[in-house]
């Protein structure tokens, strides 16, 4: 069944929805890792900073109380341990938000660049925004295919390079598609992109440090964050980043289905 032929659900359906499927509402996140990243972040970590050169003073309290008010996560600073939370009406909120921009991206046939660290779970949504985009006349470049890098592991450095995937750019080693928080791939595109191979980006749709590394290199940015990804949010406090959606990013794929129509029927990519 092609999205088109989805049943749209009502914001208090999606609400519904995003519970069931852990997607917000209590997550499966866990308390004790979100505070560990939070702690990461305010040392100024670069895994933990998604390639955004933060301006502000976020110290640990800060950021508690960015993710309190952009996320939902639990304000009791007791809670050390158990599941956090994700707000579900803030999911939706930018979910909207985000809506409003893909529309102006339509209307403006602007050039987009799609990317995603988390294929796992969330490599379908990105899929069916490209689609739907490029049905209404925009530009979806795959700028730096192929560009690869060393990254070490706990199996020791393995090579890895950037695949597109129906136009969103991943990363991959061999046949496999890899979680990653690196902000380096994606400053390959931008890189490529001015020095004269191709448009420069109008939006970008991206998550980890694929947003990040947009972000601060200026270019309108839109995208995903789980509540254990602090730097994103602060991103979007500091104005690097326009809209950043908080939800749990690594549930079964398919989840993400009824978010995914009720998007682009927000943003009218599909009736």
């Amino acid at each position: 069944m092609s999205l088109a032929d989805q049943p749209v659900p009502t914001r208090d359906e999606l609400r519904e929805h995003l519970v069931r499927t852990l997607i917000a509402g209590v997550v499966a996140t866990p308390r004790q890792g979100n505070l560990l990243h939070y702690r990461r972040m305010a040392a100024r970590r670069p895994d933990y900073l998604f390639g955004l050169e933060l301006e502000r003073d976020w110290g640990f309290e800060q950021i508690f109380a960015l993710m309190v008010d952009r996320c939902g996560i639990d304000p009791d600073p007791a809670h050390l341990y158990g599941d956090d939370t994700i707000d579900p009406d803030r999911t939706i909120d930018a979910l909207e938000a985000l809506a409003g921009r893909l529309a102006q991206a339509a209307e403006r046939r602007e050039t987009v660049v799609l990317a995603t660290g988390h294929p796992d779970g969330l490599l379908p949504v990105y899929v069916a925004v490209g689609r739907a985009l490029r049905a209404r006349g925009c530009r979806v470049p795959t700028p730096a295919s192929g560009w690869a890098y060393d990254v070490r592991t706990a199996r020791g450095v393995e090579r890895r390079e950037i695949r597109y995937v129906e136009g969103v750019a991943t990363l991959a080693t061999g046949a496999d598609l890899h979680h990653t928080h690196d902000a380096d791939p994606m400053r390959a595109i931008l890189r490529e992109l001015s020095d004269g191979g191709g448009p420069w980006p109008d939006l970008v749709i991206a998550d980890h440090g694929w947003a990040g590394a947009a972000g601060q290199a200026g270019v309108d940015t839109v995208g995903f964050a789980d509540c254990n990804d602090p730097a994103l949010f602060a991103g979007e406090a500091e104005g690097k980043v326009r809209t950043v959606v908080p939800l749990d990013d690594n549930v079964l794929p398919d989840h993400y289905t009824p978010l995914t129509v009720y998007l682009l029927t927000h943003s009218s990519l599909i009736d």
